[in-house]
C-alpha cells in the first residue's frame, strides 16, 4: 500500500535524521595523501548529508548528534546553519584539550582517477558520537513537535555498541509517533564485521519502513545476495537485483518500499549511475546516466535518497521519486565534498532531460 504520511501543516518538521558528521580532509584534485602540501577541509556525515540536502531543496530539516564544543564543533555547527537545517537536538560535550573522552572524527578522503579508485582513511577514534549513550537525547519531546520521516542508518549503529542503543530507541520512538522511518544499510567493513552488522541489523528490521542501500549493503548486512554481479562492480544485472529485493520484502513484508543506486565502475571518473525503487509491489527504474563524469563520489547514495525522500514527501509518484533521486545523486557527484551543492531547479532540469549546455 502507499506510504502513510503525516500531513505538513500538522508537523513542525518535514524530516530528522541522526548520526554522525566528520570533518573530511582532503588533497586538491587527485593527489595522494602522503604527498600533498595541503588539505581542503569539507563537512559529511550519512544522515547529515541528508538533512543538508533536504533543507537546500527547501524542506523544514533538523539533525541530531553528539559534538564536542570546540573550533572544529563549531566547523560543523556553522556549515550546517548555513543551510538552514535545525540543530537545536545536537548534544554539545565540553572538549577535554585533548580529545582523549570525545572528539570530532575525521577522514582522509583521496579522490580516485583512472584505474585507481578513491579511498578513504578514518580518524575517527573517541569521538563523540560514539559515545552517545541512551536517555541522553529526549527522543519523545522531539517526536511531539510532529516529524514526518525520520532517517538513520547503519553507520551510526556500527559506532559503538551504546549507539546501536541509540539508534533503535530512536527508531522505536519514531515508529510510535507515526513518522516514515527510512534506513540506509551503509555497510562500511572498517567499522565492523558483516556478522556484527546481520546481528545488530535484524533487531532494528522491525522500525524500518523504507529500506536504502546497494548490493554490498543488502548481502553485508542483511544476508541477501544479488545473482550475477562481477566483483569489478562493472556490471550489475537489474533482474537480479529485483529478484534480491523480493526476498528481502518476502522476508520482511512489514517494509514499504527499498531503493537501490546502481553504480557500474567504468573508472574512477566515469561511472554508469542508475537506481530502481520497489514500491507497494511494483518496481520503478530510473533513466540510466551512461558514463556519467564525476569529480567526486562520495555523497552519491545520500544523495538519492535525500531526492526519493524529497519527491515522496512532496506527494510525488515512485517513478519521479526513484527519477530524482537518481538525478539529485548525479548532480551531487559533479561538485567536490559530500553534502549536496544542488537547486532544485537544477535537478528539475536534469530529471526533465536537460542538457549541460552553458547558461548565459
Amino acid at each position: 500500500m502507499p506510504l502513510k504520511l503525516k500531513a505538513a501543516n500538522e508537523c513542525q518538521l518535514d524530516i530528522l535524521t541522526f548520526g554522525e558528521c566528520m570533518i573530511r580532509l582532503s588533497p586538491p584534485g587527485h593527489q595522494r595523501i602522503e604527498f600533498t602540501p595541503y588539505f581542503e577541509a569539507w563537512v559529511g556525515g550519512g544522515e547529515y548529508n541528508v538533512s543538508y540536502a533536504l533543507s537546500r531543496l527547501g524542506l523544514r530539516t533538523s539533525w541530531v548528534s553528539r559534538l564536542v564544543e570546540n573550533p572544529l564543533g563549531a566547523f560543523i555547527r556553522n556549515h550546517a546553519r548555513a543551510s538552514g537545517m535545525d540543530i537545536s537536538h545536537v548534544v554539545w560535550i565540553p572538549y577535554d584539550g585533548v580529545g582523549k573522552a570525545d572528539r570530532i572524527g575525521l577522514n582522509f578522503t583521496e579522490v580516485g582517477i583512472g584505474v585507481r579508485g578513491s579511498m578513504t582513511m578514518y580518524d575517527r577514534g573517541h569521538a563523540a558520537a560514539a559515545h552517545i549513550q541512551p536517555g541522553e537525547v529526549d527522543w519523545k519531546s522531539i517526536f511531539a513537535r510532529g516529524v514526518r520521516w525520520f532517517h538513520t542508518g547503519g553507520i551510526c549503529t556500527a559506532l559503538s555498541d551504546s549507539s546501536a542503543a541509540v539508534v533503535k530507541e530512536s527508531m522505536e520512538a519514531a515508529h510510535a509517533a507515526g513518522a516514515m522511518v527510512s534506513y540506509d544499510l551503509n555497510f562500511r567493513s572498517k567499522l565492523w564485521s558483516s556478522a556484527k552488522a546481520i546481528a545488530v541489523t535484524k533487531e532494528l528490521v522491525p522500525f524500518i519502513d523504507v529500506l536504502i542501500g546497494n548490493e554490498e549493503d543488502f548481502q553485508k548486512v542483511l544476508g541477501f545476495k544479488v545473482e550475477g554481479v562481477d566483483e569489478s562492480l562493472k556490471k550489475l544485472p537489474v533482474e537480479g537485483y529485483k529478484r534480491m529485493v523480493e526476498q528481502v520484502v518476502g522476508k520482511y513484508p512489514h517494509i514499504q518500499a527499498v531503493g537501490t543506486t546502481l553504480r557500474e565502475v567504468v573508472s574512477g571518473l566515469v561511472n554508469n549511475w542508475s537506481a530502481i525503487l520497489y514500491y507497494d509491489g511494483a518496481f520503478y527504474q530510473s533513466k540510466r546516466y551512461e558514463g556519467l563524469e564525476i569529480e567526486d563520489r562520495v555523497g552519491g547514495g545520500d544523495g538519492f535518497c535525500s531526492g526519493a525522500v524529497y519527491a515522496l514527501l512532496n506527494g510525488g509518484s515512485p517513478q519521479e521519486a526513484v527519477d530524482m533521486g537518481a538525478a539529485h545523486g548525479a548532480l551531487l557527484q559533479s561538485t567536490r565534498g559530500d553534502t549536496s551543492m544542488i537547486t532544485l531547479e537544477e535537478v528539475k532540469h536534469v530529471m526533465k532531460g536537460g542538457s549541460a549546455r552553458i547558461k548565459r
